[in-house]
């Protein structure tokens, strides 16, 4: 991801700041840290850029996540529609946060799509839990629609999207609220980072409050400050901030240039015949991160993966293997395995999570590879690496 590929000179100067300061906490302070509030600045950038009204930095996308789930009010026995393909934090956060898990099919979309939510809805469904994989922004559209003729809330996981948009608005500003990622591999990065983005000044309050054990933050004495209902420590710390500061700054260069290199790419990938891509709702407002695309069978899908080590062809992923993104391999969630009690062992869950009816899924994950896009690539770099990436498919089609 291109977020720690372009360190430099801009995040020494802003953790610089705070080491001068001595001001690690984000929170009052005000005689060490001379008017430098560097958690205050990356969410300044943040609204900035994507043109939300209100925006909360905290200390992890899963963080961000529980806050916006429990500021939405879900919790307790409230089943949450959930995608199969996703990190495996959103559906963690389910979990924790006392809901029910209830998968739903993704689409050529690489989400959840309108007709994989409508499909798993029961009278007992509370919420759509939307991730937007890989950089680009989901059927927003029709699962409004579906959201709608339902009565449930829309929660945005935007952790790998930071940059998307959807008919030219942030992806996070269309449900209640949305939580991004600023985690090392993200394409903006603190190091470990979330936030939160959201138009309801309500939503934007509580999550606030959850997130500080929660302090309202409001007057200049942090120890006598009123709290209405209880949070836990989500914070997010100076250093943090200050690095995504700089980040952000650079995040329109970066989409700018993650573009041109994913075109090249694509255009490359086109000499290959039955290659399809992912579809997606919204070209130009794709952050550009990954390349997706599809071979015509799992089988063939499995010999280009062989082929691609056999000829030192890397920076190419197989999901539907992977340990933590695809839930073929998530048995630990399918036991429901967790070191003490959950909602979920006494309520009993909602499907059951080793008979899961995916097809869909199933023929999506299996016959796609991604390809994350480097802004930082020189010319020769990215032609050698098209070279090798066609020559080796072509082995194999």
């Amino acid at each position: 991801m291109p977020g720690m590929e372009v360190f430099g000179a801009e995040e020494r100067k802003e953790v610089m700041d705070v080491l001068e300061t001595g001001a690690l906490f984000r929170y009052g302070h005000e005689d060490l840290r001379k008017g430098m509030w560097k958690a205050r600045e990356f969410e300044a950038e943040v609204r900035k850029f994507t043109g939300a009204r209100f925006a909360h930095a905290v200390s992890s996308g899963s963080t961000a996540v529980a806050s916006m789930m429990a500021a939405a009010g879900i919790g307790h026995g409230h089943e949450v529609i959930v995608p199969p393909f996703t990190f495996v934090a959103p559906v963690e956060g389910v979990f924790l946060g006392g809901a029910l898990p209830l998968f739903g099919e993704i689409d050529e979309t690489l989400c959840l799509s309108p007709e994989g939510i409508e499909k798993v809805i029961t009278p007992n469904t509370k919420a759509v839990l939307l991730v937007h994989m890989c950089g680009a922004a989901a059927d927003l559209e029709g699962i409004l629609k579906v959201c709608e003729k339902h009565d449930l809330v829309l929660l945005e996981d935007c952790g790998q999207a930071m940059g998307a948009f959807y008919k030219g608005k942030s992806v996070g500003l269309f449900g209640r609220a949305g939580a991004f990622s600023f985690d090392y591999f993200k394409i903006a990065t603190c190091g470990e980072g979330g936030v939160t983005i959201s138009d309801d000044r309500e939503i934007y309050d509580k999550m606030d409050q959850v997130s500080d054990h929660g302090h309202t933050h409001i007057g200049d004495n942090r120890g006598m400050e009123d709290h209405h209902f209880m949070g836990f420590n989500y914070r997010i710390n100076e250093f943090s901030a200050a690095i995504g500061l700089a980040q952000m700054r650079k995040l329109p260069d970066v989409v700018r240039v993650n573009k041109k290199n994913k075109k090249h790419l694509k255009d490359r990938l086109k000499e290959v015949e039955d290659i399809t891509f992912r579809y997606l709702t919204d070209e130009e407002g794709d952050s550009a991160t990954f390349l997706n695309f599809f071979f015509p069978s799992r089988q063939i899908a499995r010999k280009a993966f062989d082929q691609f080590g056999k000829d030192q062809v890397g920076g190419i992923t197989y999901w539907y293997t992977n340990m933590y993104h695809y839930i073929n391999q998530w048995d630990h969630i399918k036991k429901m395995s967790y070191p003490a009690p959950l909602s979920i062992h006494a309520l009993g869950a909602p499907q059951d999570y080793h008979q899961l009816e995916l097809s869909r899924s199933e023929d999506v994950m299996s016959r796609m590879a991604s390809i994350g896009i480097r802004c930082t690539w020189k010319e020769d770099e990215l032609e050698n690496f098209a070279d090798k990436l066609v020559k080796s498919i072509k082995k194999v089609m």
